[in-house]
């Protein structure tokens, strides 16, 4: 797992443990996500750490902020802006 749950809390600025549930899953969502994006397998994307995290914590504060209307078109193209140094050109 490349964010952990406090983590992402932090960056979420969430003090309670009410919706740790639902952030776990979106820590996975992101992480796939941003897999996904960059083409790159899970061991691939925890060797990127230092230019995935961001965009993995930037997915994670859209969807919980958006988790009602959110516009996963504009994600991810924001994620492919963040990722282009890591993503590759094909699978």
């Amino acid at each position: 797992m490349l964010v952990t749950l406090e983590e992402a809390k932090t960056y979420l600025r969430v003090d309670s443990s009410d919706e740790d549930s639902l952030i776990e899953q979106i820590i996975q969502t992101s992480e796939k996500l941003c897999a996904d994006v960059a083409r790159l397998n899970a061991d691939e994307i925890l060797e990127e750490a230092a230019s995935t995290k961001l965009a993995v914590l930037y997915a994670i504060a859209y969807m919980y902020e958006h988790r009602e209307e959110a516009d996963h078109k504009a994600l991810t193209l924001s994620l492919r802006s963040l990722l282009f140094g890591v993503r590759k050109e094909g699978f």
